[in-house]
């Protein structure tokens, strides 16, 4: 993890003796890419952090470790227990690749229909994957499951990645932290900040971060419009925006702690992202383009100056088999459709 001149102290310090540090080296540090946007007539610049750079290519990677590393300092993990976590994939992906490299074996519930991508790469980690449909409990049924069998046994570690305080604690100490340094260089104050919500440590942590260093900036988590659960609370629609909207609201979400939910279409997501490749050469997940359409949705009506921060949380390559690699339709009032991309630029973090 980044050093102390660019993170507040943590409220955990990990030991010498403490084998996360083996992993630590290939996680965090990651540019801060500033992206300049025409959009309706007006001038904009979304900061995205490129998370795709961490160990397994996606933020989760910070979550996971941090996870790991306070388990091991309590003696919660201890040498050769199996992880057993209910995830959408890339959660999964980052327990089953620095477990193994710490000499885990992995055990995963998932729902059937997240990409093949996915299931491979878990695969080839040598985790264990157990598959649920939505007849099963979908991703409900996922948590239920491997807390069921968590606790079945000793020897089987839950790092309960959607109620774990150390979730948020990742990205307020580290992720967070590294965004406000890398603003400050830039000589630039965010007004808003905005994530989708997957586990909603993301949005609550680096939310945290952001508002001790500029107390006025707003911060909003992010949802599919086609399955608005922040909004109401409980599951409802199916999307194709994969990390985000899990059919419920997590426990360390606190709604009331954050500014208003915004929604993002799944098909303009997706040819968000799509552009974003093909003429930025930012290849970028779904849930990625999500969150810059939310970015610039809240910059509508924002002065011209204003400044969006977000997470590009993992890139394309997850997502070969799905409909980010096919044609996806125009629809009337995308955000997508009135955009002009100006160029990028990269800010490198200090670690």
């Amino acid at each position: 993890m980044p050093a102390a001149s660019v993170a507040p102290t943590s409220p955990v310090v990990f030991s010498a003796s403490n084998p996360i540090h083996a992993v630590l080296p290939l996680i965090g540090g990651t540019p801060l890419i500033e992206l300049r946007v025409r959009w309706r007539g007006k001038r904009r610049r979304v900061f995205a952090k490129a998370e795709s750079l961490n160990m397994t290519g996606s933020i989760k990677d910070r979550m996971a470790a941090h996870i790991l590393g306070v388990a091991f300092e309590r003696g919660e993990l201890r040498p050769r227990d199996e992880i057993v976590e209910a995830s959408s994939g890339n959660t999964a992906i980052a327990f089953a690749a620095i477990g193994r490299a710490l000499g885990h074996p992995m055990r995963i519930f998932m729902p059937d229909w997240m990409s093949a991508e996915r299931v491979k790469i878990l695969g080839a980690f040598g985790a264990t994957l157990c598959p649920v449909s939505r007849a099963q409990g979908g991703f409900v049924g996922s948590i239920e499951r491997a807390a069921s069998y968590a606790g079945a046994a000793p020897g089987r570690f839950a790092p309960r990645q959607f109620e774990n305080s150390a979730n948020v604690d990742a990205h307020r100490f580290f992720t967070g932290a590294e965004i406000v340094s890398q603003l400050r260089a830039a000589g630039v104050e965010p007004d808003v900040f905005v994530a989708g919500v997957g586990t909603g440590g993301t949005v609550m942590g680096v939310g945290a971060a952001l508002r001790a260093a500029f107390p006025r900036v707003r911060i909003h988590p992010l949802e599919p419009a086609e399955s608005p659960v922040l909004t109401l609370g409980h599951h409802c629609g199916q999307h194709r925006i994969q990390g985000i909207s899990d059919e419920f609201v997590p426990s360390i979400v606190d709604l009331t702690a954050l500014d208003a939910i915004v929604a993002a279409g799944d098909g303009d997501s997706i040819r968000m992202a799509q552009r974003l490749a093909r003429e930025c050469g930012l290849g970028v997940g779904i849930s990625s383009g999500a969150n810059v359409v939310g970015a610039l949705k809240l910059l509508e009506r924002a002065d011209d100056d204003a400044v969006a921060v977000t997470v590009f949380a993992d890139s394309h390559k997850k997502y070969l088999s799905t409909a980010l690699f096919a044609d996806e339709p125009i629809r009337d009032g995308d955000v997508t459709s009135d955009v002009v991309f100006d160029g990028w630029s990269a800010h490198a973090c200090a670690r």
